[in-house]
């Protein structure tokens, strides 16, 4: 029955995107992240634009695809828009890897030249793949949650921590811990029953599944900004008319902007939710900086050495 329901779901996302006026848009967040409430907003301001003339349903929190299986579902037409964790993209090219690297950009400031800097090259290998590029949203920096303080690596060694990307795998094991990939939806459940000990991830992910229930410690080791991508499928985007590509573009620039200027915002008040509810925030040791300041440097020559050229120059373009 959920093969027939899944084929009668996806059947109707073919049929309405032939006539351009109503498309479907999985998220994998839920309704209370930034992220998804711009993405709200941008198909609100299409709607209005246009008159109703095309209409966005955005689905949060993985309710119509899976998150990892949303690249896919752009690419094939399953569904003409879509949002996805740029990171997770990282076994395909290097360059979606660009804003998983620790300690290559840690200031909002940084992370918006990175973004320029790599913006060309992660359009080009998106145009490869039947996709253009839309808009994206940075996510809070991302900090060390665990369930005992932590003031060096040794103090995680042996340890379980969550993956959601090639990037935070090899973090994992370069900080001597295993790599474990767990889902958002899945956290709480991943920690209480012991498949995890320990998590890096924004103090809106920790906000959004209630870290405070399943670990006690939240170090602010802010060691990258990830971003958010929101791609088209490049055929759906073709078959408009140039007044609908234009406000859909327009959109975009404005949820673009929108993002960057409520994220410091966000992650102040996230952080400050996470203290309300008990947890024990502080900031990172010297030791734990140096340590995790040198995996970094370790992590970028990797990164490069996958391909000197395209990577070489996002470094050059990049000045932090």
């Amino acid at each position: 029955m959920k093969k027939i329901t899944t084929a009668l779901v996806f059947g109707s996302l073919l049929s309405t995107s032939a006539i351009a006026d109503k498309w479907h848009m999985p998220t994998p967040y839920g309704d209370g992240n930034l992220p998804t409430q711009i993405a709200y907003g941008f198909a609100e301001e299409i709607k209005d634009k246009t008159e109703g003339e095309l209409d966005i349903t955005v689905h949060s929190a993985g309710s119509l695809v899976k998150h990892t299986e949303i690249p896919r579902a752009v690419k094939t037409g399953q569904v003409q828009i879509g949002e996805v964790f740029l990171g997770i993209l990282g076994n395909e090219h290097p360059v979606f890897k660009h804003d998983n690297i620790p300690f290559l950009a840690t200031s909002f400031e940084d992370a918006k030249s990175l973004w320029e800097a790599a913006k060309p090259a992660v359009e080009k290998q998106l145009d490869k793949r039947g996709m253009k590029l839309l808009y994206a949203v940075a996510w809070p920096a991302q900090s060390l949650y665990t369930e005992m303080p932590v003031a060096q690596l040794s103090d995680l060694e042996g340890s379980k921590m969550r993956a959601y990307s090639p990037s935070t795998s090899r973090l994992a094991d370069l900080m001597g811990t295993t790599p474990t990939t767990i889902q958002v939806p899945d956290i709480p459940q991943a920690f209480s029953t012991g498949i995890i000990q320990a998590m890096i991830t924004s103090p809106s992910t920790g906000v959004d599944s209630q870290a405070w229930d399943y670990v006690n410690y939240y170090t602010d080791v802010k060691a990258w900004i990830p971003k958010n991508i929101i791609v088209v499928n490049k055929r759906a985007f073709r078959r408009l008319d140039k007044d609908t590509q234009t406000a859909i573009l327009d959109a975009a620039k404005h949820a673009e902007a929108l993002g960057w200027e409520k994220v410091a915002e966000r992650a102040a008040s996230d952080k400050q939710k996470l203290i309300d509810n008990g947890m024990n925030v502080s900031d990172p040791s010297d030791a734990l900086i140096k340590e995790l300041q040198a995996i970094g440097n370790t992590m970028v020559s990797e990164w490069k050495a996958e391909d000197p050229q395209e990577v070489g120059a996002i470094l050059d373009r990049y000045q932090p």
